[in-house]
C-alpha cells in the first residue's frame, strides 16, 4: 500500500512546466560543435587542398647513347691491348691484337665512345663473340651527363614529364654535398628486359640489380645545368661537389609525383 500511495500522491502533484528542459550537457554540445568544425575543415581540405608524394627508385649516370659490349670477332689469343679504361675511341679505333689461326687480327670499336671496362688482357684466349669490352657512347668530353632511373613497371604510368627529380649521387654523399637536381625527360614505353637493360648499360650486374623484383621501366632525367657548380649542375645545397661527375655512377632517384586533391581518391 506504500507504494501506491506514493504513485497516487505523485498524480495528484502538478507538474513543474516552469522549470527549463536540458536537452543537453554543456561538455557534449562543445564535443558536437568541434566535431562538426572538423568535419566541415576536412570536406574544404579535400576539395582544395593537395598532396604530394615521390617514387623512389635506384638509377645510374650515364650518357644518352649508353653503353654496349664489345665482342671478340674471333678466337685466339690476345697479343696486344690498343686501349685503357677510360680512353676515349673514335669508330673503327683498335682495342685489342689477337693471333689467330690466320695471323693477327684487330678487334676495333664498333662506335665512338670512352671505355669503360676492358675485360681480357695480354695472353688470355679469347672466342667468338666473347665479351671483351664496354665502350660507353660519348664523342666528346662536353656531352652533357644524364640520369636513368628504373621504375616499377605499375608506376610508371604515373610520372609526368617535367617532374623534378632529387638524385643521391654514390661518389657524391648527400650529408656534404646535398641532392642533384633533375628533371624528366622522358619514360620509357615499356618493361625492360635484363638483356635490354644489359644491352643499354653495358653491364650485366647492373642489368639484373635493376630488373630485380619485377617488370622495370626507364626514365630519362635530364640534369638541371649550373655553370657555377664544379661538376657543372645543380645541387640542393651549396654548389655540390668540388670535382666533375663519372660516368656509370650509381645513384638514387626520388621522383615528385604530381599533386592530387585528396577528393579524387574517392571519386571513381
Amino acid at each position: 500500500m506504500q507504494f501506491r500511495q506514493q504513485a497516487l500522491s505523485k498524480l495528484q502533484s502538478p507538474e513543474e512546466l516552469d522549470l527549463p528542459v536540458r536537452l543537453a550537457r554543456p561538455q557534449g554540445l562543445l564535443a558536437l560543435v568541434v566535431t562538426v568544425v572538423v568535419m566541415a575543415a576536412a570536406a574544404v581540405w579535400a576539395v582544395t587542398g593537395s598532396v604530394s608524394s615521390t617514387l623512389r627508385a635506384p638509377g645510374i649516370l650515364t650518357y644518352a647513347q649508353g653503353s654496349y659490349v664489345l665482342q671478340s670477332p674471333v678466337t685466339g689469343q690476345v697479343t696486344g691491348v690498343l686501349a685503357k679504361e677510360g680512353q676515349r675511341l673514335a669508330a673503327g679505333a683498335p682495342v685489342l691484337k689477337v693471333r689467330t689461326a690466320r695471323g693477327d687480327r684487330l678487334v676495333r670499336a664498333i662506335d665512338a665512345g670512352r671505355v669503360t671496362t676492358l675485360v681480357a688482357g695480354i695472353g688470355a684466349v679469347v672466342t667468338t663473340g666473347a665479351d671483351v669490352a664496354t665502350v660507353e657512347k660519348t664523342r666528346s668530353t662536353r656531352d652533357p651527363l644524364l640520369a636513368l632511373v628504373y621504375v616499377p613497371a605499375d608506376s610508371a604510368g604515373t610520372v609526368p614529364v617535367g617532374a623534378d627529380v632529387d638524385l643521391t649521387v654514390q661518389s657524391a654523399p648527400a650529408q656534404q654535398y646535398g641532392l642533384l637536381r633533375g628533371r624528366v625527360k622522358a619514360v620509357g614505353r615499356g618493361a625492360q628486359t635484363r638483356q635490354q637493360t644489359a644491352g643499354l648499360l653495358g653491364d650485366k650486374e647492373l642489368a639484373a640489380q635493376f630488373t630485380k623484383g619485377g617488370p622495370k621501366v626507364a626514365v630519362l632525367v635530364k640534369l638541371v645545368a649550373s655553370s657555377a657548380a664544379k661538376s657543372g649542375y645543380a645541387w640542393s645545397s651549396s654548389n655540390g661537389p668540388p670535382y666533375a661527375l663519372d660516368s656509370m655512377t650509381p645513384a638514387s632517384g626520388a621522383v615528385h609525383l604530381a599533386e592530387q586533391r585528396p577528393i579524387d581518391w574517392l571519386l571513381p
